[in-house]
């Protein structure tokens, strides 16, 4: 693993959300985070991947500064941003911007395109109005749009036009870092590729460092250095991402592979491997959180938590036969 200092870093994150299904009854605990730690060092393209529900965009939205964890800390180039003063925290907000799921949902809809990527250089109180229009339509025409479109609004986009536009917006504050949420995960297969393509060519033209967050293995395969794969809140094994595809260490990222679409699918199918649903992130099971699912699971699965270890140089699991299992 690199010595190298993270430029952004979350350790030991936690989040917990009352959740209360009517007015009479009573409240439950939603585990959300459950001591999540990652980091980010620069031109790093760091990956998150796990089923709905694990926390995955939960903690994209921590690391952004969006929502504050109810345990742990958030570290930006070394320091913890809860003690940041109001005006390094602005910086550091220009400096970390995020990229929605949902391109329908995350642009302003009484907008022009034109404002909404305007914006983040007009909250941080930089340049002029003409300046402005200046910087917009050059960005447009790098993420592959074209400045007769600024003053036309979002409904008027495609979905993944609308991706670009979310795009321009994140790249408009001039950022250090970029966390993706979903990026790709609304939009046809052909369009897919051209966002992750984008995304590639804006992190080396821009010189950004990336958090890409994706239920989807094949997308963080093409665009990662690293990927960390959680379930129920935990991080259950975190590698660079081509030794994870010829060897993973976890249960959970074996069904998550052959999860993957693939001709041959013959051959050790996902649904012989993962068993029974995503258990309730209200009800979290006892011991390792994935024995409900597991083939291997023993009775040390369901009493003891795993640890999270280093079990290579630089490849991490959570499992107590990683050993055995992936040999």
């Amino acid at each position: 693993m690199t010595n190298e200092q993270p430029i952004l870093s979350g350790y030991n994150l936690q989040k917990l959300y009352k959740v209360q299904r009517s007015a009479s009854s009573p409240s439950s605990v939603l585990t959300a985070l459950d001591g999540v730690s990652l980091n980010l060092t620069r031109g790093q393209t760091i990956g998150v991947a796990g089923e709905s529900g694990c926390g995955k965009s939960t903690l994209g939205k921590i690391l952004a500064g969006l929502i504050k964890p109810d345990n742990g800390e958030v570290c930006y180039q070394g320091s913890a941003i809860k003690d940041l003063s109001p005006e390094s925290f602005s910086m550091f907000r220009r400096s970390t911007q995020m990229i929605f799921q949902d391109p329908f949902s995350s642009l302003n809809p009484r907008m022009r395109i034109g404002d909404i990527i305007a914006e983040p250089g007009i909250i941080s109180g930089k340049g002029t109005s003409s300046s402005h229009r200046s910087a917009v339509e050059t960005i447009m025409m790098t993420v592959g749009l074209s400045p007769e479109h600024y003053n036309r609004f979002p409904h008027e986009f495609s979905g993944g036009q609308r991706q670009r536009i979310g795009i321009a917006r994140a790249l408009a504050a001039a950022p250090n870092i970029i966390i993706a949420d979903e990026p790709v995960s609304s939009l046809d297969i052909s369009i897919q590729a051209q966002i992750i393509n984008l995304l590639q060519v804006m992190k080396v033209e821009y010189n950004l460092s990336l958090v890409i967050i994706s239920h989807d293995l094949s997308v963080l395969r093409h665009i990662c250095d690293r990927v960390s794969i959680m379930y129920l809140g935990v991080v259950v094994e975190s590698s660079p991402v081509s030794e994870l595809f010829q060897h993973c260490l976890h249960p959970y990222t074996e069904a998550l592979i052959a999860a993957i679409p693939r001709i041959d699918v013959g051959k050790n199918h996902s649904s012989s491997i993962l068993k029974d649903d995503l258990p309730s992130p209200m009800a979290i099971p006892s011991g390792c959180r994935f024995h409900t699912r597991c083939r291997y699971a023993e009775d040390i699965c369901r009493s003891t938590p795993p640890a999270l270890e280093e079990k290579h140089s630089g490849h991490l699991a959570a499992c107590h036969f990683s050993d055995l299992i992936f040999p």
